[in-house]
């Protein structure tokens, strides 16, 4: 089932690594809490990106398989090239940050990480920005003929989650 539902909590899980990553603390380990939510936000964008083109998505974790999977089913995302080059990294950081005690990560690398997925769910329009492609009003227009009535009076947010949807429509 495709919905937006996905992409909203990938957009909580980006904030509240933001939110951790700005506390300003001499605990590395709260760090692991910061890039664990940073990996589910990507997690959570591909997989409802996948959804959005009618794939099961698959119990899994692994970044660079949902990555594949997005390549061979056409699904409206752009991958990053630093989401592409990272993502074992990524994947790493989901059960690692849980679950290894003596597992840190590095803080320049959740540095450069945390400004690489914002880059990556903006560019998606995972953002509260109207993304340009729906600033021409014809192809809002189209978006929200292939919406119910009951949701075409939507935040910029959802409209750019539903263009991932409906973009192949319009």
């Amino acid at each position: 089932m495709c919905d937006i539902r996905l992409f909203r909590s990938a957009k909580m899980d980006y904030k509240t690594a933001e939110m951790i990553w700005q506390t300003q603390t001499n605990d590395e380990m709260i760090l692991n809490n910061a890039a664990y939510h940073l990996q589910q936000a990507v997690e959570k964008i591909l997989k409802g990106a996948l959804e959005c083109v009618g794939v099961t998505v698959p119990h899994s974790h692994k970044i660079n398989r949902l990555i594949a999977m997005i390549a061979h089913n056409g699904a409206n995302l752009t991958v990053t090239d630093w989401i592409d080059d990272h993502a074992e990294m990524l994947s790493e950081w989901e059960t690692e940050t849980r679950y290894n005690m003596d597992f840190l990560v590095e803080k320049r690398k959740l540095d450069r990480a945390m400004a690489e997925v914002k880059n990556f769910m903006e560019m998606n329009g995972i953002c509260d920005v109207l993304r340009e492609e729906l600033m021409n009003s014809k192809t809002k227009e189209s978006l929200l003929q292939c919406l119910p009535e009951t949701k075409r009076k939507c935040s910029d947010f959802e409209l750019n989650c539903y263009y991932i949807m409906f973009q192949k429509k319009i």
